[in-house]
């Protein structure tokens, strides 16, 4: 297969996978397809976290054993383009990019088979479930799939960014998160009267707004940090004050020395507003994910990559880093060297095809464009060579 059919092949791969997306640990027919390839390729693989797979080449090379990652889950979003390979299942879409993580990997992996006599080391591949909050890296480490792996990279593509751009700091490039919910209890009644009452609404509302003092007033300017209430659920009727609110939402911290102060603000702040609201607060919060730190050596040597790639002003941007979102790439760097890069793909003469949206958004439309790039990057990553560009 010459480097033209490998990339084309690619490309149709993450059609297929677009039309078929699978949610968070239901990744079967994905995993099914990539072991597919694997094996009409001759790459040996070995299942791993249920619907995850560990693929590698040139087991006995004694240089650096490297590793890439690409993520497999998709999303519960109903998709709004009209494409022809737009997703086959109702209420499920690849609407972060997944799909194009894994195919621009696939790509690399048949190149580096084609080249494997002439590798310097190990290559390991990791297609991994579960990223969207199902903590898929932890449990495929917990099964061994760093076991003698030197250093890791990974990428995700980024809206926000223009095709031919890209960042791979050193240190954080990606923040932690975690979740808060919430239930204010409260006493129901007649809105008529409301002094007859105990109003968990009202008290909802106060610590929706008092939350918001703990990034500007209680930590930092320096921290970067994000409190959202994302859901308040009232269930009631026009007339009925409710007994309770259900009360949710999401954190997030450039650095993990903030996570303990802001989730004991969240608590505080709860109890005592809803104590003066003559109610109660039941909050639980669950920790997520944690920065994404890339190690500084790795980090050099991926914008090396990029730049041999992109070109020397592929880091002309002014995207502020580290961004709010957050990865689970962050285990595999907290376990071994290496580094988290993000892509860009957005095409200014793209309008109307969606380009621009945002990851997670029903109009996300993957720039099929950078697929190419990035198994060239992973390559010069690898050492391997490939054809030059037209």
């Amino acid at each position: 297969m010459n480097w033209n059919n490998a990339v084309e092949q690619s490309v149709e791969l993450r059609h297929w996978f677009h039309r078929h997306p699978e949610l968070t640990w239901e990744e079967q027919h994905t995993a099914a397809r990539i072991r597919e390839q694997l094996s009409a390729w001759q790459i040996p693989w070995r299942a791993c976290a249920e619907h995850g797979t560990v693929a590698m080449l040139a087991p006995q090379a004694a240089g650096e054993h490297i590793a890439f990652r690409a993520d497999m889950d998709a999303l519960p979003i109903t998709e709004k383009l009209t494409l022809d390979y737009c997703s086959d299942e109702p209420g499920k879409m690849h609407a972060c990019g997944h799909d194009g993580h894994m195919a621009a990997l696939l790509g690399a992996a048949v190149w580096f088979k084609q080249q494997e006599a002439q590798l310097q080391g190990p290559i390991t591949l990791l297609f991994q479930p579960a990223e969207e909050g199902g903590h898929g890296a932890k449990k495929m480490i917990a099964e061994g799939a760093l076991d003698g792996v030197d250093s890791i990279f990974g990428w995700h593509n980024w809206p926000a960014l223009r095709a031919g751009q890209a960042v791979c700091p050193d240190g954080a490039v990606m923040s932690g998160n975690g979740t808060f919910h919430m239930t204010i209890q409260g006493r129901g009644g007649h809105a008529s009267q409301p002094e007859a009452a105990r109003d968990p609404v009202l008290a909802a509302a106060a610590i929706t707004l008092n939350l918001q003092q703990i990034v500007s007033r209680r930590l930092p300017p320096q921290a970067a940090a994000v409190v959202s209430v994302t859901s308040i659920l009232a269930d009631s009727n026009v007339t009925v004050i409710p007994d309770n609110v259900r009360l949710e939402g999401s954190i997030r911290i450039s650095d993990p020395r903030w996570r303990t102060l802001m989730n004991e603000l969240i608590v505080e702040i709860a109890h005592n507003t809803a104590h003066t609201y003559g109610v109660t607060a039941e909050v639980e919060i669950r920790s997520r994910y944690e920065a994404t730190v890339n190690h500084p050596e790795e980090a050099h040597r991926y914008r090396q990559a990029l730049q041999q790639e992109l070109g020397e002003h592929y880091l002309d941007s002014d995207l502020l880093l580290p961004i709010m979102a957050s990865e689970d790439f962050s285990y595999y760097l907290n376990e071994i060297p290496g580094a988290f890069a993000l892509i860009g793909m957005a095409e200014e003469a793209a309008a109307g095809t969606a380009y621009q949206a945002p990851c997670h958004s029903p109009e996300y439309h993957f720039n099929d464009r950078i697929i190419e790039s990035v198994m060239r990057v992973f390559c010069r990553l690898a050492g391997v060579s490939t054809p030059a560009t037209k």
